[in-house]
């Protein structure tokens, strides 16, 4: 069903983009419960959650969303 379609190249880089948005995710969620800022950061910070499990889970099987809607992307 979710056949590869991305290469190792892809792969490393869904994967580092992945855990980047985790620790900008962690980052934000840290500013609002310190009442930095308001609870918008509780949405921001949970829709950057889900993309960045997202983008490892990508990784992790090879595959891309975009590719497979037949969208061409570089990576």
């Amino acid at each position: 069903m979710l056949k590869c379609n991305i290469d190792n190249t892809g792969k490393r880089l869904r994967l580092y983009s992945g855990l980047f948005d985790l620790l900008v995710a962690a980052i934000v969620m840290l500013i609002t419960w310190f009442g930095l800022i308001e609870t918008w950061g509780w949405i921001a910070g949970g829709v950057l959650l889900l993309i960045g499990l997202f983008a490892i889970f990508e990784a992790l099987r090879g595959w891309c969303i975009l590719r497979a809607l037949g969208i061409k992307t570089p990576f």
